[in-house]
């Protein structure tokens, strides 16, 4: 049976000459306390058990929190005999190891989901054209794992082009298959919450829709067309750049199935309101999804955007909310391609330092704001240092500390006003967490971070 505690020992032969009283008389062993102290919280499943075994509801608590002592005389008084307080005792001898047999039937999903973009029969069984999710709390929690399965892969296939999914679940045991007591994930559930609820479960139907992709096209208007070179196939592959809305046929449905992928690739991903009318739609293959990545499709596709929008009197700013720091390195070398020929960014101008010039000529010709025009002039100004001169170098770490020293200023000011007001035990604790010294170290270590990323940028920019 499942759950089954173990058989009780039995008794020895000193024990069968004791009255019949005192064999009923069961006692816990000579301690007054139980010390669980070295038993980590239990899980959820661990504590379906004990439930089920009939533990009582204060002291299964106790158990639950991990480190706990409970007293044998609180068990023994809730049971309704000493069999069954015994039954207890064992139960609890026995945790430890179900909380090892448990730990077997958890699993990591974010290896556990394969994903693939199916163009040929031949992609289903090979395994290089498999990827998986950077990211899959926002189905499976903080932890990003599922319980109750060993072994188990979920795989979710599209076909390339018109992404139709293909969704199937497999594992080799299933934890209520071993234990009453307790209920697996519900897996299957989880992922349906995000994809559309058409979908394949057979491979042949969906060999049977991959055989008509022939016959699919991109949604939209293509707004820009490049080739990349492809190494592996030894000749260069075409790809373009569409842009789409919600009037175009057949695109919602496309859209439903196309932004699944945002769980699985952006961190704090949701899903956009599609009856809002003002939302375009910019698609480059599969947005950048890993099959895809360090070929300049990024590149392509945010000069693209740009592109398409500086034309627009109603725009003022292009930006991004909460930008990844990839992203921000992404948008640097693009707006520092847009901008390097612009008469603001002549070397003689460059060392003449940052201007309203550049702020106003950058702004009405490509809508980019102040902030990031602050950074295209750093990275054109070092790619025109020498920075073997001592001289120049130093001026131009001058130039740049004096922007990354405002938030150290802010907290000098701050701490101005403080002594002013607080008196000398409450300025002392202030003081104490404003290390001048430690403030010198971020701002060098800033700086140096700084450069490093913009010299890969002058690298990139040498290389287009």
């Amino acid at each position: 049976m499942v759950c089954t505690l173990p058989r009780e020992p039995p008794p020895s032969p000193q024990a069968s000459l004791k009255p019949r009283s005192a064999q009923l008389d069961f006692r816990p062993p000579q301690v007054p306390l139980l010390s669980f102290s070295g038993v980590p919280p239990l899980c959820d499943a661990t504590f379906s058990i004990l439930s089920c075994l009939g533990l009582p509801s204060d002291a299964t608590s106790c158990f639950r929190q991990g480190g706990t002592l409970l007293r044998a005389s609180s068990v023994r008084g809730r049971g309704t005999g000493d069999r069954k307080v015994r039954d207890w005792w064992w139960a609890i001898s026995e945790l430890s190891s179900m909380e090892k047999k448990l730990a077997e039937f958890k699993c990591n999903t974010n290896e556990a989901i394969n994903l693939k973009l199916v163009r040929f029969p031949d992609d289903l069984e090979d395994e290089n054209t498999t990827f998986h999710p950077e990211y899959t709390h926002q189905l499976f929690g903080d932890d990003e794992s599922a319980f109750g399965y060993k072994g188990l892969q979920i795989f979710l296939y599209y076909i390339a082009g018109n992404l139709s999914p293909l969704f199937r679940l497999q594992y080799t045991s299933k934890v209520d298959e071993k234990f009453d007591c307790v209920q697996a994930d519900d897996v299957e559930s989880k992922i349906r919450e995000i994809i559309p609820p058409v979908f394949c479960t057979n491979m042949d139907d969906f060999i049977s829709l991959l055989e008509k992709e022939v016959n699919f096209r991109p949604f939209g208007t293509v707004l820009h067309t490049y080739s990349v070179h492809n190494e592996e196939a030894g000749e260069d592959i075409t790809y373009q750049i569409c842009k789409a809305d919600m009037t175009c046929p057949g695109f919602r449905e496309y859209h439903e199935r196309l932004q699944t992928f945002l769980m699985w690739f952006i961190e704090t991903a949701s899903f956009i309101d599609v009856d809002d009318e003002r939302w375009d739609y910019f698609l480059v293959q599969m947005l950048i999804l890993p099959p895809f990545q360090g070929e300049g499709h990024g590149a392509q596709l945010l000069e693209s955007v740009h592109r398409y929008y500086i034309s627009s009197p109603k725009v003022m700013d292009i930006t991004a909310e909460d930008p990844s720091e990839n992203y921000v390195k992404l948008r640097d070398f693009v707006l520092v391609k847009l901008c390097q020929d612009l008469p603001c960014f002549s070397d003689e101008k460059l060392f003449q330092g940052f201007s309203k010039e550049m702020v106003m000529e950058t702004q009405q010709k490509l809508k980019i704001n102040k902030q990031h025009c602050r950074r295209i002039y750093e990275i054109l100004r070092l790619r025109m240092t020498d920075m073997s001169d001592a001289e120049k170098a130093r001026l131009y770490r001058l130039d740049i500390k004096r922007r990354l020293i405002g938030p150290f200023k802010k907290n000098q000011r701050e701490l101005a006003k403080m002594k002013k007001c607080l008196n000398p035990e409450e300025l002392t604790n202030q003081m104490n967490q404003i290390d001048l010294n430690m403030q010198h170290e971020q701002l060098e270590e800033s700086y140096q971070q700084l450069i490093s990323d913009y010299r890969r940028i002058i690298e990139r920019l040498a290389q287009a």
